[in-house]
């Protein structure tokens, strides 16, 4: 089981609430290898005793992410880091799309790239 405590730092000062900063980190858990697929979280009430938040502010955090298709609750057994992010999925179906379109359009790669950019800026 991941321990979250160990790296989860949420700031009850800070500007965004404290479900959006552990919601965040988690992501970025998840994105950086920290949290591989298939890891299983702490329950609800073990993460919110060791980051001292409130029960309801990480069960918050655990259904959006599980809303997104980040985690995944297999009932009695826990929850769990996904085996595919989304956002791969996403990105992946999007950038097809797009290079689809641009080559329907006689646009080569480069300038394609280019557009993606200057939409970045």
């Amino acid at each position: 089981m991941a321990d979250l405590g160990e790296w989860v730092r949420v700031d009850s000062e800070g500007a965004r609430p404290l479900f959006d900063q552990l919601r965040t980190q988690i992501i970025e858990g998840v994105r950086d290898g920290r949290l591989p697929p298939g890891t299983r979280l702490p329950t609800v009430r073990e993460l919110a005793h060791q980051l001292g938040m409130a029960v309801n502010t990480v069960a918050r955090a655990y259904r959006e992410l599980e809303a997104a298709g980040m985690l995944e609750t297999r009932g009695r057994f826990g929850t769990f880091v996904a085996r595919v992010d989304p956002a791969d999925v996403a990105m992946a179906t999007a950038a097809n799309a797009y290079a689809m379109t641009a080559k329907s359009l006689g646009v080569g790669k480069a300038d394609a790239l280019r557009y993606v950019e200057t939409a970045f800026d």
